[in-house]
């Protein structure tokens, strides 16, 4: 599954607004505020086909195995994330979602959404 992207035109000062009020929101309504690298990490699970390892979470933040995993740890602690033994290979670790952290980004989503409404660019 691929994002859907909405065309939006805001000039820079208007996007950063839109960053900050949903971040704000997200740090006001939960002890559970996530770090952009643990945020990149948990919506790319969300919104791309797998399966997810550290390894390839790694090459696509062009990050090492070592900053991912333990953004992943603290995911997991949060039971947004969990790691599986992959069925086809029983060596390998995949990453996988968790009706937490579907829930999380729901919240975050409509969020995103309620204050492109207020701003009046989306319906």
């Amino acid at each position: 599954m691929t994002a859907k992207v909405v065309p939006v035109r805001f000039n820079r000062k208007d996007a950063l607004a839109l960053w900050h009020d949903v971040t704000l929101n997200s740090v006001r309504a939960s002890d559970q505020a996530l770090s952009p690298r643990q945020m990149v990490i948990l919506t790319s699970i969300y919104l791309e086909s797998g399966p997810h390892t550290v390894r390839s979470l790694a090459h696509k933040m062009e990050l090492t195995k070592s900053p991912v995993s333990r953004a992943i740890d603290q995911l997991e602690a949060r039971k947004f994330l969990r790691r599986c033994a992959d069925p086809r290979d029983k060596r390998s670790i995949i990453i996988e979602r968790t009706p937490q952290g579907t829930h999380y980004l729901s919240q975050f989503a409509d969020d995103i959404r309620e204050n492109l409404k207020s701003t009046g660019q989306v319906a």
